[in-house]
C-alpha cells in the first residue's frame, strides 16, 4: 500500500509537471514558433488583411507544436490511466485529429474570405492549444468507472 501511495504521489506531480509543460508551450509560442497568426488574431482581424506567410514554414511549425502537445499530452493520458489501450487509441485519435484538423487549415488558407477568418481562427486554435485532453482525460475516467461498476455488478 505505502508503495502504491508513493507511486501515485510520484505520477500526480509529474502530471503537475507535464501540465506546466503545456502552459510553457502556450507561454513562449511567439519564441518557438513561425505563426504569423499569432498578433493577427490578437488584433482586430475581422476588419484587416491576412499577414505574409511562408506556407512550408507555418505549416512545419504547426504540426512541430502539434506534435509536442500531443507527446506531453499522452504523457498525462499515460500517468492518469497507465494503460496502453487508452494511450493507442488516443494516438490514433491524435492522428486523425491532426489529419482531419491540417486538412481544413490548408483548405481555408488557400481559399479564404474575409468572412472565413473566424472558421481559420478556431481550426488553428484546435490544432495549437491541447483542448484535445480536456474531452479525453473525462471521458477516460467515465469508461474506467462504468467498467468497474459493471464488474462489481456482474461479480
Amino acid at each position: 500500500m505505502e508503495k502504491e501511495r508513493v507511486s501515485k504521489n510520484v505520477r500526480i506531480i509529474l502530471i503537475i509537471c507535464l501540465v506546466l509543460m503545456l502552459a510553457g508551450v502556450r507561454l513562449f509560442e511567439e519564441h518557438l514558433f513561425y505563426d504569423p497568426f499569432i498578433r493577427f488574431f490578437r488584433s482586430d482581424y475581422l476588419l484587416g488583411d491576412l499577414p505574409a506567410y511562408q506556407m512550408p514554414k507555418l505549416l512545419l511549425n504547426l504540426t512541430f507544436r502539434f506534435v509536442l502537445n500531443t507527446l506531453i499530452s499522452l504523457g498525462i493520458i499515460y500517468l492518469a490511466f497507465r494503460d496502453r489501450q487508452i494511450m493507442k487509441f488516443s494516438g490514433l485519435l491524435y492522428g486523425i485529429l491532426f489529419l482531419v484538423g491540417i486538412s481544413i487549415f490548408i483548405f481555408l488558407l488557400l481559399n479564404l474570405e474575409k468572412e472565413h477568418f473566424l472558421a481559420l481562427f478556431y481550426v488553428r486554435r484546435f490544432l495549437i492549444h491541447p483542448i484535445f485532453i480536456l474531452l479525453l482525460l473525462p471521458a477516460f475516467y467515465y469508461y474506467r468507472l462504468s467498467i468497474s461498476r459493471n464488474s462489481e455488478s456482474i461479480s
